[in-house]
């Protein structure tokens, strides 16, 4: 097993997990979808054009049955309240005061009420777009999904020839919280009928039938309407992003996204689309090819350079990383500059966000060559109010590197950071610290305490687990993972942590096999529990086994403690020379990794 994904460097300063906390790979990909991806906001649908004034309807008989209505409201008597401010729209046909009797019956809690309220604003107003979204809304929270396709099919008209594919693309967001989506689905298939057929509106409806397909559980079905629309409109882009999500339980529909993908005009935005799929699903080496593709493609895509530095720093490719970085870099200082100075961190521009994100990838890429001053001087362009626990991490980690730990460790407790981090998140951070410099005793000493004052703190047992197994107290570091496992039965990270350790001990293999096998399926794309796997099949002696499970692990993700594992394998089945290559590109990556160099040391094997 390949524990953690960065277990003998520099890691995650709050866990080692990827599961625990988004890599910096993770957040660069995030950037970049939602870069690619902005859309202006609409204008409020009220405020496009000024109304004309019109004369109240308010007369003085009315305006005392309104103000009953609040006085009745006011008292809590919603009920009461309802019946005269229902009665009241109906007389005035005022669209606010139909609103306002919705509200109260739902303050109430009367769903049958409010749905009534708003089906007799429908029959006042017909061509009310709020009056129909209204009913569309309370019929799915009130689980009546078999009845929304007639107001559906009626907003969609309302909206107008113009606006009618972005209103149908609409609907799976507008219906995603309904309770019975079969139903639900069966309703819009019901309403977007007269669509399917109509060019302007073709793609817009059949990709959300997919959508609403995938969310009722037919993802055969999601791929059919998928490839339809392609099918009717080939340059066509949402189909392909419903292809994306498809990917991981219709695996045919990756094809779909390739054939787009070779499209002249396809745009560099799906291609990140696709690398953040394949980097969710751990395809690392695909995620890569796609990048360069799409910078290739367009040379000032800068939300694609600062993924492709990250990426090519998870993989430890330290030098083409800084140069993707670089030249990201150069983009975003080219954008315009923000006129002032942000308030808060939800008014800091897309443009110093990219940028400080890019600062901690290339202290990354110095950590990673050994260069403390540059990771230092990276660090050191994030102001005070931007610094988070990540960052005071990583200068931690120099500060402890120059004997420096008791700083350190003071920087890490104390320091104050953007991200407000609590007191477990800081004694995680300062045990990510110690184990870091390798100071494992004392890291062990601090999880230990953690623990004590949280006994069922399973992220906390996990890593004092993986501590122990520095410290080579193999019967502490399974305890400690049983009781992980007892406590979480469906974390894959320690299931598979408690597998490896067997087989790595060459004990109960059988159970290791079945620990690991558990945690393939619970997390069927991470590469480093294949290669515990592939590592279990060793141990049972099923070479072929294993090296086909090494082999697909280290393709999508050529981790350096893969390669000790598939190295060692390809030598004791006789593939010496590839063997020696493999173990030479896990050395290139990370020279002075433990796992690699145990391996090599226990062979005999010089490089």
């Amino acid at each position: 097993m390949t524990q953690t994904p960065a277990r003998s460097g520099p890691m995650n300063p709050v866990a080692q997990s990827r599961h625990r906390r988004p890599s910096m790979l993770a957040i660069a990909l995030g950037l970049g979808w939602a870069l690619a991806h902005a859309q202006p906001a609409p204008p409020p649908p009220n405020m496009a054009a000024s109304a004309p004034l019109q004369n109240s309807a308010l007369d003085a008989p009315m305006f005392y049955q309104l103000l009953v209505g609040e006085m009745e409201a006011q008292a809590g008597r919603d009920a009461s309240a309802f019946e005269v401010m229902l009665d009241a729209a109906r007389r005035t046909r005022d669209p606010s005061l139909y609103q306002r009797a919705v509200d109260l019956a739902v303050r109430s809690r009367s769903g049958d009420k409010a749905l009534a309220a708003a089906r007799a604003w429908r029959e006042a107003a017909p061509t009310s777009v709020d009056a129909t979204r209204t009913t569309l809304q309370l019929l799915v929270a009130l689980d009546r999904s078999a009845e929304v396709a007639e107001p559906l099919r009626a907003l969609i008209q309302q909206v107008g020839p113009e606006g009618r594919a972005g209103a149908i693309a609409g609907i799976p967001q507008f219906l995603h919280s309904a309770k019975d989506q079969p139903r639900t689905y069966a309703a819009v298939e019901q309403a977007l009928a007269p669509y399917l057929n109509t060019e302007a509106t073709r793609t817009a409806a059949r990709t959300t039938l997919g959508r609403m397909a995938l969310a009722a559980g037919q993802p055969e079905l999601a791929l059919a309407h998928a490839r339809r629309a392609l099918a009717d409109e080939p340059a066509a882009t949402p189909p392909v992003l419903l292809a994306l999500e498809l990917m991981p339980q219709a695996p045919a529909a990756e094809a779909l996204v390739q054939a787009s993908l070779e499209r002249k005009d396809a745009p560099a935005g799906l291609r990140l689309a696709y690398a953040r799929a394949l980097e969710q699903r751990q395809r690392m080496v695909d995620v890569i090819a796609q990048l360069r593709l799409a910078v290739q493609q367009q040379p000032d895509l800068t939300q694609g350079w600062l993924s492709l530095g990250a990426a090519l720093l998870d993989l430890h490719e330290t030098s083409p990383a800084t140069e993707a970085l670089e030249k990201a870099s150069a983009l975003v200082q080219a954008m315009e500059a923000p006129a002032t100075a942000p308030e808060d961190d939800d008014e800091v521009p897309n443009r110093q966000r990219l940028q400080e994100v890019i600062w901690q990838l290339l202290a990354q890429a110095a950590e990673q060559r050994g260069d403390d001053k540059a990771v230092l001087d990276w660090l050191s362009h994030i102001g005070p109010a931007r610094v988070d626990t990540q960052v005071l991490v990583r200068r931690a980690s120099v500060l402890a590197r120059q004997d420096k730990l008791d700083e350190a460790r003071s920087l890490v407790r104390e320091a104050p950071a953007a991200d407000k981090p609590d007191e477990r998140t800081r004694l995680l951070a300062e045990a990510q610290l110690l184990r870091n410099v390798k100071r494992w005793q004392e890291a062990y000493d601090l999880l230990l305490t953690g623990m004590r004052r949280k006994p069922d703190d399973t992220t906390v047992i996990y890593e004092l687990a993986m501590v122990a197994e520095r410290l080579k107290r193999p019967d502490d570091m399974e305890a400690l993972l049983r009781r992980a496992v007892a406590l979480k039965p469906e974390d894959p990270q320690a299931l598979n942590a408690l597998g490896y350790t067997l087989a790595d001990r060459n004990e109960r293999l059988d159970e290791a096999q079945t620990l690991v096998r558990k945690a393939v399926s619970l997390a069927p794309n991470d590469p480093f529990i294949a290669d515990s796997l592939g590592w279990v099949e060793f141990r049972l002696g099923h070479h072929d086994e294993a090296l086909r499970v090494l082999r697909q692990a280290y393709g999508n993700r050529p981790h350096v403690e893969v390669a000790a594992h598939l190295g060692e394998v390809l030598w004791a089945t006789g593939q010496r020379d590839e063997a020696l290559r493999v173990w030479r590109d896990g050395a290139a990556r990370e020279p002075g990794n433990d796992v690699l160099q145990e391996t090599l040391t226990r062979l005999k094997v010089g490089l």
